[in-house]
């Protein structure tokens, strides 16, 4: 007998919130007919109109069944008709609408976007309230993880490959910021600052790389170049676009971080360096080209693979997770 489907929901129905109903779309095709557990999607929450427009557009494109629309995400909580939900709001409205899920009398799996909150107190006070619901899981949106590059890459460091990490450097040189709804990530009291709005992820992959956890953190950052002509109601944007960190982990490895958020003319958006004391790997994205090689072995010994998953069968990034 096949299992009950999932019935999930989704708050906050922009970019974001579209491109995981577009995965939720792929899976739910993946397990059609199959005596597995179904997918489907059944509410959507965002109190902004065009977004619920967009996101009943999308489902339908996508051939799903149209999912019931609220104006927040406490009407879809209180509907009933969910078994897990996806927060893909606005960075800043993260604490109280994963509260409310926590808190509520029904339970509902979650999976938040990074990052998880804007501020260390609220994070930890999330936590504190997810141990105690053991009936639901709560994870945290960390794909970097799982791009076919980055995913070799930790591999090849898992494998021992290349001994003990001791250095850990991300470049990661892009585009701006895209505009979202109302405008919300030009500010940090919006999106907890640059570093916490793009780079938890780098920082994320760092501590993963060096199986250690930080103590120690130093940075240098700026606003430069970008949205510095720019004025919502009368405040200019405070967001950084550029800045170089350093992070020191209690195992004596270190990491460092090479941000630009205006150098377009990159033709990597990440490349990734981890070396240990017996090898070094590269990965690089979007090429998805990894690199690695033995000291001993030198410049002729470095192989060259380029990084593919079978399971990505459509362009869009999954959104895998990182579990607390």
């Amino acid at each position: 007998m096949a299992a009950a489907a999932v019935r999930y929901g989704i708050v906050g129905v922009g970019m974001m919130g579209r491109e995981h109903l577009h995965n939720l779309a792929h899976l739910a095709a993946e397990v059609e007919g199959e005596q597995s557990v179904k997918v489907r999607v059944t509410g959507l929450a965002d109190p902004h109109q065009e977004s619920l427009r967009l996101g009943l557009q999308l489902a339908n494109e996508l051939g799903l069944p149209a999912p019931q629309t609220f104006s927040g995400h406490r009407e879809l909580l209180d509907s009933g008709f969910c078994d897990a939900i996806i927060v893909s709001s606005p960075n800043m409205t993260h604490y109280e609408i994963l509260m409310d899920i926590i808190s509520h009398r029904e339970p509902h799996h979650i999976l938040v976007e990074k990052p998880l909150c804007t501020t260390v107190q609220d994070c930890k006070k999330v936590i504190e309230a997810a141990k105690n619901r053991p009936d639901i899981i709560v994870q945290v949106g960390l794909e970097y993880r799982y791009m076919p590059p980055v995913a070799k890459l930790i591999d090849i460091v898992k494998s021992g490959t290349l001994g003990q990490v001791r250095m850990v450097a991300i470049r990661e040189h892009r585009f701006p910021f895209l505009v979202k709804v109302n405008n919300w990530n030009r500010f940090n009291c919006n999106s907890g600052g640059t570093l916490v709005e793009k780079c938890c992820h780098f920082f994320d992959l760092m501590r993963l790389f060096a199986a250690a956890n930080p103590v120690c953190v130093m940075a240098s950052g700026a606003i430069d170049v970008n949205h510095k002509d720019e004025m919502y109601d009368g405040k200019v944007p405070d967001i950084i676009d550029n800045a170089y960190v350093i992070v020191e982990f209690d195992n004596g490895s270190r990491g460092m971080l090479d941000l630009c958020m205006f150098a377009e003319g990159s033709r990597n958006e990440q490349e990734i360096s981890v070396v240990g004391d017996i090898g070094k790997g590269e990965a690089f994205v979007p090429e998805s080209i990894v690199r690695f090689g033995k000291r001993t072995e030198g410049r002729d010994g470095v192989v060259t693979i380029m990084a593919e998953d079978e399971r990505i069968k459509y362009a869009l990034f999954c959104c895998p997770i990182s579990t607390f």
